[in-house]
């Protein structure tokens, strides 16, 4: 008879960011203890994204007290239940971690968990975007920094909701790449006039929605003279200041609504899944070994990535 008895290491594997910067150590560290509030859980797979690079370099937008030693990471699935943390634990690129009971989250059955562990931050992040632009079926969303990781998974959103996506990008080798994730139209930024061919595809009057995920001021600017009359524009990208500048006279005179958007609600998160479980979407990443952590996040920072790496955190 087969014996249901888990055991527990004492240690696991962990990538340690022992100084600030982008290099890591894989070593050996203890196994968490959970208090009686908590899961202890073994994790699988782990996303990276720009938020990662920010708390390994501490050049966060907002200040939040970091200590050294510490495991980055926080987009993560293990088992059948994915949760999300915040600063105050070490994170995800380790093989368990400890998490709050009431945020556990179930995955829905036959959902492939590499997939899983982006969805939960990119694809929740750039799902509340959509809903934030107040768009509905038919009409044109534009999203800019499309071939990343958040505007890949916001082209399969848009279309799994109906919209008209238009993909602007830097570079015309990322076409073919936003073409298969859903967008109708693409524009490359490098080589063409933005603000000119997004109001020729939307026949002069420009999208209704805007998200704009590119890290830099320029594609914001653009996005306020595109922009349809009494459109929104929904900023998830942090220009590296912090800062742009508005038009003011012609946000009034469109009647356009700036916003922000950081993460989404729980009902969110749920439906994420379910576009993924129900094949509506379907992730694009590239998988990685744990130990190969350091270089993925290398090309992450120097913007050398389509989709979205996975860690395995098994290898």
């Amino acid at each position: 008879m087969l014996s249901d008895t888990i055991i527990i290491p004492k240690t696991q594997k962990a990538q340690l960011t022992c100084k600030f910067g982008l290099e890591t150590e894989l070593t050996e560290i203890p196994v968490p203890e959970p208090k009686d509030d908590e899961l202890l859980v073994h994790l699988l797979y782990s996303g990276i994204c720009r938020y990662d690079v920010s708390v390994m370099k501490n050049n966060l937008p907002m200040p939040i007290p970091l200590s050294l030693p510490n495991v980055a990471g926080h987009e993560e699935a293990f088992c059948d239940t994915p949760t999300h943390l915040t600063m105050a634990k070490w994170g995800t690129f380790q093989q368990y971690i400890t998490v709050s009971a009431l945020r556990a989250h179930k995955i829905p059955d036959g959902v492939d968990l590499a997939k899983a562990a982006p969805a939960q931050c990119a694809g929740w992040t750039i799902y509340r975007a959509l809903k934030e632009t107040n768009t509905r079926p038919g009409q044109f969303v534009a999203i800019n920094g499309a071939s990343g990781g958040l505007g890949s998974i916001g082209l399969q959103l848009a279309k799994a909701m109906g919209l008209r996506a238009i993909a602007i990008a830097f570079g015309q080798a990322k076409q073919d790449h936003c073409l298969r994730q859903g967008a109708e139209f693409f524009i490359d930024a490098q080589t063409q006039n933005v603000v000119e061919e997004v109001l020729k595809v939307t026949n002069g009057c420009g999208p209704h929605g805007v998200i704009s995920v590119a890290p830099s001021v320029k594609p914001l600017e653009d996005a306020l003279l595109y922009v349809r009359k009494t459109g929104t524009i929904v900023i998830v990208g942090l220009p590296d200041d912090g800062k742009f500048t508005v038009d003011v006279n012609l946000m009034v005179f469109k009647g356009v609504t700036i916003k922000g958007s950081l993460l989404g609600s729980r009902e969110d998160l749920d439906e994420v899944l379910q576009f993924l479980a129900k094949g509506l979407i379907d992730i694009p990443i590239e998988i990685v070994r744990l130990s190969e952590l350091p270089d993925a996040v290398k090309r992450l920072d120097n913007r050398q990535v389509k989709g979205r790496i996975v860690v395995d955190i098994s290898k």
